[in-house]
C-alpha cells in the first residue's frame, strides 16, 4: 500500500510513477485522492460535532446542579449526538472505500528501474556461464523425463487434470535433492533462518503480500466456511510471519528461507508453456524473505539476488540476471531482478527467480513495523522476497543442459551427496 502522505504531498510524483507501469491507474488514483480530501474534510467537523456535545454536557451538568431548566440543552445534546453519529458513519464509510481503491494501486518504481513496457525493455545486468553445445539434437525435458521413466504427465492429468504431472524414482530423488541442497545452502552458508510455514493463507495475509483482491482468480480458495486459500509462494506466510509486530531495530536484518509446495491457477495464462513443468498448477519452490531497515533494504537486496545465484552456479547452470523495467514488475515490487536460467527446448532463457524489494507496501498492509534502536516512534520495516529457487524449472534446467547422447542425464556434482551418490540417471536397462 501506498504512504497515504504521498498522496498528499507528492501526488505529481505518484502519478508519473504509477503511469510507468502502464496499468491505466489515473481513474483509481483520482478516485482515492478525492476519498482522502473528504475524510480530511469529515474530520474536523466530527471533531468539532463532539467538542460541543461535550460542552453541552458540561452546561447541562452545571445548570442542573443550580436548579436551571435544562430541556434546551437537553434537545441541543441530542442534535450534536445524531450529527456525530451521521459524520461517523460517513467516515466509517469513506475509510471503509478509501482502503479498498488504497489496496488496487500498484507499488511504485524505484528511480533505478529502467522505464517500459515489456519484457523486451528489461535490461541484462550479468550473466554467468555459457548455454551448452551438444553434438546431437537435445530434447526437451518433456521428451527426457518420460524416457528416463522419472516424470509422467499423463497419470498427473489422470489424478487432477491438465498442469500437474508425477515425478517418480530418480525424479522424485532429485527434486528433493534439490530442495535440500537450497535448504542447507541458504540455512548453513547464507545465515538464514529455515522455517516451516503452513501451506493455507487467511485473505488477510494474502491481502497483507499483494495477492488479494487483485489477483483472486491466480489463487485457489478452500471450499466451504474457511477464509483460506492454498498459498501460491511462500513468501505469503513468510511476509506475514511478523503481521502487526513491532520489531527490534537492532535486530533487523532478519533472514528466512522456507520450502513449499506452491499452487496457482495461472488464470489467463492457457496456451503459454502448455507442455512441460514451466507453468503447472503446483510446484515446489525455496522462498527467500528478509526484513530490512529502509537504511539498508537496499544492500539486502543485492545480497538476496547473488544468494540465489549462487545456487545455479554451483549446480553448473548457465544463467543471466535481468533488471525488469517498470512496466514488467510485481504487483508489490519496487526494484526486481529476475534470474533466467538457459533452457535448450526454448532455445532461451527462462525464468527461475524472481528477487524484488516491496519496501514499506507490504508492510504497510500487513502492519508491521520496527523501533531503530529498540526504542521511539516506529516506522514500517522494508520486505524482500525471493525465490532461491524454483525446484521444478531447476529440475528442468537440469535435465535439458545436462542430458547425453545416450539418453542418460548427469547429476550436477554438487547434488550428488542427496542423490546417494548417483552421478547419472540412465534409460530403462542403460
Amino acid at each position: 500500500m501506498l504512504d497515504p502522505t504521498l498522496l498528499r504531498t507528492r501526488l505529481d510524483e505518484v502519478r508519473a510513477g504509477l503511469a510507468t507501469r502502464g496499468d491505466g491507474l489515473g481513474g483509481d488514483l483520482d478516485r482515492l485522492v478525492a476519498l482522502d480530501a473528504e475524510r480530511r474534510a469529515i474530520l474536523p467537523v466530527l471533531e468539532s460535532a463532539r467538542h460541543a456535545r461535550k460542552d453541552v454536557g458540561e452546561r447541562i451538568a452545571r445548570a442542573r446542579r443550580g436548579g436551571e431548566p435544562v430541556e434546551a440543552l437537553v434537545k441541543a445534546g441530542q442534535e450534536h449526538a445524531a450529527a456525530i453519529k451521521e459524520h461517523e458513519s460517513r467516515l466509517e464509510t469513506v475509510e471503509a472505500e478509501r482502503r479498498e481503491w488504497a489496496l488496487k494501486l500498484p507499488n511504485l518504481p524505484h528511480a533505478s528501474v529502467p522505464v517500459g513496457r515489456s519484457e523486451a525493455d528489461n535490461v541484462e545486468v550479468r550473466r554467468h556461464g555459457a548455454p551448452p553445445e551438444f553434438d546431437f539434437a537435445p530434447r526437451p525435458h518433456w521428451e527426457i523425463g518420460p524416457a528416463l521413466g522419472i516424470l509422467d504427465f499423463e497419470r498427473g492429468a489422470r489424478l487432477a487434470g491438465a498442469r500437474f504431472a508425477v515425478l517418480t524414482g530418480a525424479g522424485a530423488r532429485l527434486a528433493r535433492a534439490l530442495i535440500n541442497f537450497m535448504l542447507d545452502l541458504h540455512t548453513g552458508e547464507h545465515g538464514y533462518t529455515e522455517v516451516e510455514p503452513p501451506f493455507l493463507a487467511s485473505t488477510d495475509a494474502l491481502t497483507g503480500t499483494g495477492n488479494l483482491p487483485k489477483f483472486e482468480d491466480d489463487l485457489f480458495k478452500v471450499a466451504g466456511e474457511w477464509d483460506l486459500y492454498l498459498i501460491p509462494t511462500a513468501e505469503v506466510p513468510l511476509c506475514n510471519l511478523h503481521r502487526g509486530e513491532i520489531l527490534d531495530g537492532r535486530e533487523l536484518p532478519v533472514w528466512y528461507v522456507a520450502y513449499t509446495p506452491c499452487f496457482r491457477s495461472e488464470a489467463g495464462s492457457y496456451g503459454k508453456d502448455v507442455r512441460g513443468l514451466i507453468r503447472q498448477h503446483q510446484f515446489d519452490k525455496v522462498e527467500l524473505v528478509a526484513y530490512a531497515a529502509p537504511d539498508t533494504s537496499w544492500d539486502v537486496h543485492e545480497a538476496l539476488t547473488r544468494h540465489a545465484e549462487e545456487v545455479l552456479k554451483r549446480l553448473g547452470l548457465p544463467y543471466r540476471t535481468m533488471l525488469l523495467c517498470t512496466g514488467d514488475m510485481g504487483f508489490a515490487a519496487s526494484k526486481t531482478y529476475d534470474l533466467e536460467v538457459w533452457l535448450p527446448s526454448y532455445e532461451a532463457y527462462r525464468e527461475i527467480s524472481s528477487c524484488s524489494n516491496t519496501e514499506a507496501f507490504q508492510a504497510r498492509r500487513a502492519g508491521i513495523r520496527f523501533r531503530p534502536d529498540g526504542r521511539g516512534k516506529p516506522e514500517h520495516v522494508h520486505t524482500l522476497n525471493g525465490s532461491g529457487v524454483a525446484v521444478g524449472r531447476a529440475l528442468v534446467a537440469i535435465l535439458e543442459n545436462y542430458q547425453q547422447r545416450d539418453g542418460s542425464v548427469v547429476i550436477p556434482a554438487v547434488l550428488r551427496p542427496y542423490m546417494r551418490g548417483l552421478e547419472a540417471i540412465e534409460p530403462a536397462g542403460g
